[in-house]
């Protein structure tokens, strides 16, 4: 049995990999933005470990989360599962921040850096990290016009690379990313091509199995099966640079040294 917490665990693949892993009698930690998002784990919410609270768009709640979490104890495993796609402008987050940077890069960033550390650690990236610019001098788009679809790739190719760099700094830790692929969920639509089965079971596999093949780390992951990530995941200078990039956004630094 494993304790295991899922972020943004109210709907779609979170919530389906909060159900299989409380139906496999691991102890789930689950995520609501709201105390009224809440409400829609009402079915599974009496079997879980616990609910933790927080809107991953600010870095005053996000800390809060990792505060609820550390209470609670802490977790063999962490899914970043929360994620937000096609927003129709940059917003504007409490500490500035573009909102699709903020939700899919910065809050996992300083989760991982303040939630005690566990033994797994899964990132969900995309297969639209592909198309995200190397480029790290407006991460957060102050400077460019906005472009939805190229801010969440970006904001795809940076988690990727996150989990890598973490792999590589912390050997006691296994580090992946996963491609879920394009599944009918709230965020894909209904009309999403790929298997909304697979596209959950391979987070709760890498948490939890003992198998030879999860139990590895700096990959990236799409049903079970490894792929090659782009060419930046694995630029052990891109993810330096970009570790610093985000230490120098948060004021956080998540390694000794650089970052």
């Amino acid at each position: 049995m494993s304790r295991i917490f899922i972020t943004g665990s109210t709907d779609g693949l979170g919530l389906a990999a909060a159900r299989t892993l409380i139906r496999e009698g691991h102890d789930v930690v689950l995520h609501a933005r709201s105390h009224e998002r809440a409400a829609a784990l009402a079915e599974i919410s009496p079997s879980a470990l616990g609910l933790v609270i927080g809107d991953l768009a600010s870095a005053v709640e996000t800390r809060s989360i990792a505060h609820q979490l550390n209470t609670i104890g802490r977790m063999d495993a962490v899914i970043h599962n929360a994620g937000i796609y096609l927003e129709r402008s940059r917003g504007e987050t409490p500490e500035g921040h573009a909102k699709t940077l903020a939700v899919n890069t910065l809050a996992p960033y300083l989760l991982t850096a303040w939630i005690t550390r566990p033994d797994r650690l899964i990132y969900l990236s995309s297969g639209m990290h592909r198309s995200g610019s190397s480029a790290l001098d407006d991460i957060d788009w102050k400077k460019r016009p906005w472009s939805a679809s190229q801010a969440y790739s970006e904001s795809k190719l940076y988690i990727a690379t996150l989990s890598a760099a973490i792999a590589r700094h912390w050997p006691d830790v296994l580090s992946n990313a996963v491609d879920p692929g394009w599944v009918p969920t709230k965020m894909g639509g209904a009309g999403a091509p790929d298997d909304l089965e697979m596209g959950h079971l391979t987070q709760t596999w890498l948490a939890t199995s003992d198998d030879g093949a999860a139990r590895v780390s700096g990959g990236y992951w799409y049903h079970r099966q490894r792929r090659e990530a782009a060419a930046e995941v694995g630029d052990v200078g891109f993810q330096d640079a970009l570790v610093e990039s985000l230490g120098k956004l948060t004021g956080v630094r998540l390694f000794n040294g650089r970052g």
